[in-house]
């Protein structure tokens, strides 16, 4: 149990929190907006039975996943976390294409004997 009482999941259920509340160390009483986003798209129950079934070392990152998940369903309800996973493969995609074109301008450069016009301004300083 956290040392200021309940931890917040205990706090938003309106229930003792017992000393061995599987909630508490990922839902600090500090932070009660965590929970109530976590709580809002899993459940309460779902998400003690989830962190349960894991190995304690896994615990954190898994309480922290589902709170990025949660968020990012209550901001975008249809695509959730898949809808930010997206738009960074297409931002991945979109500068991978500007490098290949940059290369291709540059080695088009090159074998025309031409220099890019930041080297041909650094050889006249």
């Amino acid at each position: 149990m956290n040392m200021s009482g309940r931890c917040a999941g205990c706090k938003y259920l309106r229930r003792r929190c017992p000393s061995d509340c599987i909630l508490s160390p990922y839902f600090p009483s500090s932070d009660p907006q965590r929970f109530a986003s976590v709580h809002r798209i899993y459940g309460a129950s779902n998400v003690a039975k989830m962190l349960q079934e894991l190995m304690p070392h896994l615990r954190a990152q898994a309480a922290e996943t589902l709170r990025y998940e949660a968020q990012c369903r209550i901001q975008d309800p249809i695509s959730g976390c898949v809808g930010v996973i997206s738009q960074l493969h297409q931002q991945i995609q979109d500068t991978e294409c500007q490098l290949a074109k940059t290369r291709a301008e540059v080695a088009l450069m090159n074998s025309d004997g031409q220099e890019p016009p930041q080297a041909q301004a650094d050889q006249q300083i």
